[in-house]
This record gives structure tokens, C-alpha cells and sequence, in this order.
């Protein structure tokens, strides 16, 4: 048994990673677009699994406005949603939405299925509390990168399931959406010599914190693009998907904007050339950041404001 699937093994790496990224935010980290400012709250929801910290970005309008839920990447395991104040602060001045950016509960701590789960409940409660949070009910949208990308679908398919709430636009950016089929068939079915920046060690870490008992890996709230998951998809909210070209998880989204444009609910599928994942965070041009933010703002425009 590789050494990385045994669990106290898992537990103590997990850990490690942990306690590294939470001294991210004293560490000199570049800033994108500092001129964009937008005021804060701080809002804390309860759930059925804690109380779930977010912050709330609000745009400068007086209006009502739209809500949009950020859920930030890390692996399943990375709890710093601050990773995603830029883009929080870029959305809400430029889309002219709020923005919940949501610190939602990780793994191990919190394995499969908490914190989907979790991310349901701060959806709904969003839309019951609307008007304390000074947001319009009727429209609402939800959105994530990576792990955060994964967990933002399966809100979405929650709340069909649910019945609501109802929710405009999903933003899945190089989301995580096979959790069954094993790094090294990623890699070997791979068509590229250059390394991904998603390492074997790093998924075992991730994906057997995430999922203690591999059998969990099945259900379609985490694996969505694996297998028959991705053939019940309609009525989930309409899907922008922005995938890598060279990232690990590529196929996984190209299956993934197949089965969202078979189920009706794909409206647009943007495969960004010569990047990796995680490109507008670790070392990609404010540039190409600028150009992915602003298809997410007319995205969001067009579900919110011209309806």
C-alpha cells in the first residue's frame, strides 16, 4: 500500500499543508488589482455541521444587488479563503454583485460529504436571509475554482434536487470533478510532456483526506464527471466552465462540458491555452487573470441584470 493512503499518514501531511498555508497571510504575497476596493462584512452561518465564516464583498451601488457564493480551491484540505479576496473584490465592482466568500469547512477535519453539504446549507441560508445580507433572493449564483469548483456544482445539484434555491449561473473554474479515476491514469492518458503542476503526492494527500473510504469517491456530488454521473444534469443551473490546457484535471472538464451541453445547461465552455491549474493565483499574468474575471463579470451580468 503506497504509503500516502494510510491514514494517520494522510492525517499528518494533511496537517503539514495545513499549517503552512495558514501562515499565507503574513507572508509578503502579491496583491492583484489594488485598485479595486469594496467594502466588507463578516458574516457567520449556521449549519447543520458548525458555524460557517464568510465574508461578505459589497459593490458600491446603492441598489439591491445580486448574490454571488464563492467557494475557494485547496485541495479538499486548504482552508484560506482569502486566496479569492482579489477576485471577491474584482466581481463585486465590476459585475456589480455581492460576493459571499465562504470558509467552509475541510477535510480531514470534515471529510466527504460535510463540506459539499455544508456549502448547500450556506446556499440556502443566503437565500432565506437575503434581507439581512441586503442581497435580492431572486437572484442568485454560486462559483469556485478547483476543489471550490467541485463543491460549487454539487450545490448546484443540491438545489434542483431541493428544489431551490433557485440559482441563475454556476462558475466552475478548472474545477476537480473525477475523484475516482487515479492520478497516474490522469497522467498516462495525458497528451503532453510537460509536468503538470498538480503532483501525484498532492492528490493522494487531497483525495484520501477528502475521501476516507474510496467508495465515497462514486457519488456524484463528488465525482461528477466520473462514470453515468454527468447524465443528470438537467435543470442544474446554467454552467460557464473554464478549463486548462494543461492541467491535470483537463479531460475530467472536457468530459464534464460535454454532459453539461448534452443536459441543455452548458453556456460556455472556455478552454484557456498554455496555462495550468491555478494560473491566476500562482504566477500568471494580471493580464490573463483580467481576461478570465471579466468573461466570469459578463457571465454574471448577463444571469443577474439582463434577465
Amino acid at each position: 500500500m503506497p504509503v500516502l493512503s494510510h491514514p494517520l499518514v494522510t492525517r499528518v501531511a494533511a496537517a503539514l499543508i495545513q499549517g503552512v498555508t495558514s501562515l499565507a497571510p503574513r507572508l509578503n504575497r502579491r496583491r492583484r488589482f489594488t485598485d479595486i476596493t469594496c467594502a466588507t462584512r463578516r458574516i457567520e452561518v449556521p449549519t447543520a455541521y458548525g458555524v460557517v465564516p464568510a465574508t461578505l464583498y459589497l459593490p458600491a451601488s446603492g441598489d439591491v444587488p445580486p448574490l454571488h457564493i464563492n467557494l475557494h480551491g485547496g485541495g479538499f484540505i486548504i482552508r484560506y479563503p482569502e486566496q479569492d479576496d482579489p477576485l471577491c473584490r474584482y466581481l463585486a465592482a465590476r459585475a456589480g454583485v455581492a460576493v459571499l466568500n465562504v470558509d467552509y469547512p475541510v477535510a480531514p477535519q470534515h471529510p466527504f460529504p460535510i463540506p459539499p453539504k455544508a456549502c448547500f446549507e450556506v446556499t440556502r441560508w443566503a437565500a432565506e436571509h437575503a434581507g439581512a445580507l441586503g442581497v435580492d433572493p431572486e437572484r442568485l449564483s454560486i462559483g469556485g475554482a478547483s476543489a471550490g469548483g467541485s463543491l460549487a456544482t454539487a450545490a448546484a445539484r443540491q438545489a434542483r434536487d431541493a428544489g431551490g434555491p433557485h440559482l441563475a449561473l454556476q462558475v466552475l473554474h478548472y474545477p476537480s470533478l473525477d475523484l475516482v479515476t487515479s492520478t497516474q491514469d490522469k497522467l498516462s492518458a495525458r497528451d503532453r510532456t510537460e509536468p503538470p503542476f498538480l503532483k501525484p503526492w498532492m492528490s493522494a494527500v487531497f483525495h484520501n483526506s477528502y475521501l476516507p473510504d474510496k467508495a465515497l469517491g462514486l457519488d456524484p456530488l463528488a465525482s461528477p464527471a466520473y462514470g453515468d454521473n454527468g447524465a443528470d444534469l438537467a435543470g442544474t443551473a446554467p454552467a460557464l466552465l473554464i478549463t486548462t490546457e494543461l492541467d491535470l484535471l483537463n479531460a475530467e472538464g472536457l468530459r464534464y462540458a460535454e454532459a453539461l451541453r448534452h443536459a441543455g445547461v452548458l453556456l460556455e465552455h472556455r478552454d484557456i491555452p498554455g496555462v495550468d491549474h491555478g494560473y491566476d493565483q500562482l504566477g500568471a499574468g494580471d493580464d490573463l487573470a483580467r481576461e478570465t474575471y471579466d468573461l466570469i463579470v459578463e457571465h454574471l451580468r448577463r444571469a443577474h441584470f439582463e434577465r
